[in-house]
């Protein structure tokens, strides 16, 4: 049998000595042979000191030995038995599949993530088209304060932004037209092309994204908030519900502003071709307004007004349905904020294209 007396302060302090020490000292090739390990002798002893002897016990238990401990103390029983209970191997190497199996795996994990935000998206409008329905029986029950505040953010303080973006788009669109066609003698169709672009198109299409940036961000931001600090949960405590105080006032604004706007962003962006159709081709006011009427009609009108609420409606329910996804922390505000504007963005510009198809469909 063989036998190891340990003696003297084992602790952290000491710990590199002691570590040299049972390395050099005692050897793992016992034979299968019984060792006692006597700590009667140790005055001190801490967790650094029980690791260091639990260490090479292991080894020795491994080589086939037998290892069995003597004049322990209670305090160092304790210690003893905490180490044991803590020395697991570790943990092996996450797998990192290789790059083909890891575009498999991202891909489905993604429509199973847009699997989950459909059948959200599709709970959030059950909700909300029986409240408007309640709204019809029990009209008072509408916030029409938190309607119209909301409505002032949404439409009044962006008008500035929205027209000024459009007036520049509006005459480059004309420049460009207008650049490109003068090779042809045609730079009067770059009016037709301005008119027809920005009325249809390019008009709604800018002001939702715009909107998307600033106020869907914002709705994301504010429920987020709320959802956050748990105002969300103490809505519920109070009987509240919180699809109807913070849900849909939003959108029933956000409704009727994107309308609004687009048609400020319409008007703005005539101007700006206006503008430059007045200084880059010599075309007055007048001739541009009368050449104007001749290109476009009430239906290039309609066909941006028309998409406007779609828009909206799209914009509101994205940005209100991630805000009500953002969990506990700051980061998760920010990444749903981020995931609000982004799939706002691409759902809108989903949306024109399927309208744009449709329209030219049906010829209109």
């Amino acid at each position: 049998m063989l036998r190891i007396s340990l003696a003297g302060p084992w602790i952290v302090s000491h710990a590199e000595e002691l570590a040299e020490a049972m390395q050099t000292t005692v050897s793992a090739d016992a034979g299968g042979g019984r060792v006692e390990v006597d700590l009667s002798a140790v005055t001190r002893m801490d967790t650094a000191g029980v690791w260091l002897v639990h260490r090479k016990a292991r080894e020795l238990a491994e080589a086939g030995c037998e290892v069995v401990y003597s004049g322990l103390n209670a305090g160092q029983e304790i210690l003893f038995e905490e180490v044991a209970r803590n020395d697991r191997a570790p943990a092996p190497p996450p797998y990192r599949p290789p790059p083909i199996e890891r575009l498999v795996i991202d891909t489905g994990e993604e429509v199973i993530d847009a699997g989950r935000d459909l059948r959200s998206l599709v709970s959030l409008i059950g909700s909300i088209v029986i409240l408007l329905i309640g709204y019809l029986i029990r009209p008072w029950r509408l916030r029409f304060t938190s309607i119209v505040f909301h409505l002032e953010h949404m439409a009044f303080r962006a008008v500035p932004i929205v027209a000024l973006i459009s007036l520049l788009i509006g005459g480059i669109i004309l420049q460009q037209g207008a650049y490109q066609l003068r090779a042809f003698g045609a730079e009067l169709m770059s009016i037709d092309l301005a008119g027809i672009l920005v009325l249809r198109e390019i008009g709604v299409l800018l002001t939702a994204i715009m909107v998307a940036g600033r106020s869907g961000s914002a709705i994301t931001a504010e429920i987020g908030a709320m959802k956050m600090r748990e105002e969300v949960d103490a809505m519920r405590t109070l009987a509240l519900d919180p699809i109807e105080v913070l849900v849909v006032p939003r959108l029933i604004a956000l409704i009727i502003a994107l309308p609004l706007l687009t048609f400020v962003a319409d008007i703005a962006a005539l101007v700006g071709a206006g503008l430059v159709a007045w200084i880059y081709i010599d075309v007055s006011p007048g001739t541009f307004i009368s050449h104007l009427r001749t290109a476009v009609a009430m239906n290039t009108f309609l066909v941006g007004l028309i998409k406007a609420p779609f828009m909206a409606l799209i914009i509101g329910m994205i940005a209100c349905l991630e805000g009500l996804k953002v969990g506990g922390s700051a980061e998760s505000l920010g990444r749903q904020t981020t995931a609000a504007v982004v799939k706002a963005i691409f759902l809108v510009i989903v949306v024109d294209g399927i309208f744009a198809m449709f329209f030219a469909a049906i010829n209109y």
